[in-house]
């Protein structure tokens, strides 16, 4: 049976990908990420996979069998919880944040200096522009690399591409990373931050955070 991505997915996730979403499998393997339909059993019909999709070769915006919409979610392990997300994102935010602190203190670039009666304000753009760097960098190349931050790794959470389950791509992971980051460094900090994560706490049927929504991307528990 071919595992290969849907057709028309754009990017095709490398061969060797282990969390790459897999097709339905006459043969029950006991893998996390296999259909509970294996070892012969037949699945409902309508190709219902566990979370009620079609089957894999629909694609996550085809139609299955029947006409009915395919499910981008089957063959995948679970959507996150958010709480765990949310304490996974203020570990990153916190080990960030310390590097951050210890660049721009070295570097005498701090948010405000004071001299006499004038504030200079052009600092605290350097430092905006220092944060957003590496807050955007962490993100992107731990992503790309194994969809894990150090805090989502703690938390047993991954970040997942929603069209084929894969390893998200550089790209991306970049746009996730920027929508989710540059507003956070530069305007609104922490109550950004509340806004495009806490979404998912009220998003349906993905749980995504703004970041997520414009990088087509879910978070998924690997335990």
């Amino acid at each position: 049976m071919s595992s290969e991505p849907p057709p028309g997915s754009g990017e095709q996730p490398p061969e060797d990908d282990p969390f790459r979403k897999q097709p339905p499998s006459d043969q029950g393997s006991g893998s996390p990420y296999d259909t509970p339909y294996g070892g012969g059993e037949q699945p409902p019909p309508y190709g219902g996979g566990p979370y009620g999709g079609g089957p894999y070769d629909a694609g996550p915006y085809g139609s299955g069998a029947g006409g009915y919409p395919a499910d981008p979610l089957a063959g995948m392990p679970p959507l996150a919880d958010s709480g765990r997300r949310t304490l996974a994102r203020i570990i990153d935010m916190i080990l960030v944040g310390i590097v951050v602190w210890l660049l721009t203190w070295a570097f005498g670039v701090r948010e405000y200096t004071v001299d006499g009666d004038r504030i200079q304000a052009g600092k605290s753009f350097a430092q905006s522009l220092t944060a957003a760097v590496l807050y955007v960098a962490y993100d992107t190349v731990m992503i790309s690399r194994s969809g894990q931050t150090l805090g989502k790794k703690w938390f047993d959470l991954r970040v997942a591409d929603l069209e084929n389950g894969a390893t998200p791509s550089v790209q991306t992971s970049l746009i996730r990373a920027l929508v989710l980051w540059v507003p956070f460094a530069f305007c609104c900090a922490c109550v950004w931050t509340a806004i495009c994560g806490g979404w998912s706490f009220f998003d349906k049927p993905y749980k995504q955070g703004l970041h997520d929504k414009a990088a087509k991307t879910v978070v998924v528990s690997t335990r």
